[in-house]
């Protein structure tokens, strides 16, 4: 069943990584891998940091404004890099 988990996971991590492109503003250079990844990424922090703040995981949102956070770095990343 383990398989269905890591399905579950990179649809999810698509979706949160998406949600969070769509918070910043321009175009990004990223694939649907790396999306996912990003979304993967999002989810993690986000989980850490709601543990860390509130006391319990984080929820969607804070997935999401995490997402766009490491979006956010990854283009200011890659300009740096033209």
């Amino acid at each position: 069943m383990w398989l269905f988990d890591l399905i579950g996971w990179f649809i999810g991590g698509l979706v949160i990584g998406a949600l969070g492109r769509l918070a910043v503003p321009g175009r990004q250079s990223l694939g649907c891998l790396t999306t996912a990844l990003v979304g993967i990424g999002g989810s993690i922090v986000g989980g850490l940091l709601g543990r860390l703040i509130f006391g319990r995981p984080g929820g969607w949102i804070l997935a999401i404004l995490c997402a766009a956070g490491i979006v956010f770095l990854l283009d200011r990343a890659q300009e740096r890099a033209r």
